[in-house]
């Protein structure tokens, strides 16, 4: 074993890595706010489903049902902060929307995508959707393309 490679192997050993979380290490320069737009969908659908769950004769069977729902909603709720703060710090924001206040969208996206985590409240859920889309609609006008999710209420359902 060369001298370079004993070196490396000792380094490595008495440093070892640590896994990295991030959405691209290299970067590589694709960003969608989709992702999060899609996590604060299902946030809303969940707390429509726990909104309509009835506890019925089996007590068990309510209470697995409410906790996965409230399981997912909670995932969700933090996925779509996870996206909205790569989007917020990794995309540069070239061509920025006149009058779109960049630091304050975020902000108050995330600090919703937190309050639907704590409470089941389907308004904080509707201004979360309508956070990320305004988000959405700056950073497609950042790249010359008018938003439209034409597909949100189809993926949505009932």
């Amino acid at each position: 074993m060369s001298v370079f490679r004993r070196a490396v192997s000792a380094m490595v050993r008495a440093l070892p890595a640590e896994k990295a979380y991030a959405h691209c290490d290299i970067p590589c320069g694709i960003y969608d706010p989709i992702a999060a737009k899609i996590a604060a969908q299902t946030v809303q659908k969940m707390v429509l489903r726990m909104q309509a769950l009835q506890p019925g004769d089996d007590e068990a069977a309510y209470a697995n049902t409410m906790v996965r729902y409230v399981k997912v909603k909670d995932e969700h709720a933090e996925l779509c902060k996870h996206e909205l703060r790569i989007l917020w710090a990794d995309y540069g924001w070239p061509n920025l929307p006149e009058g779109f206040d960049l630091h304050g969208s975020f902000n108050a996206a995330l600090k919703l995508a937190g309050r639907c985590r704590q409470t089941v409240d389907m308004a904080a859920c509707e201004e979360l959707v309508a956070a990320v889309d305004n988000i959405a609609t700056a950073f497609w006008a950042t790249k010359g393309v008018e938003y439209n999710d034409a597909v949100a209420a189809a993926r949505y359902g009932t």
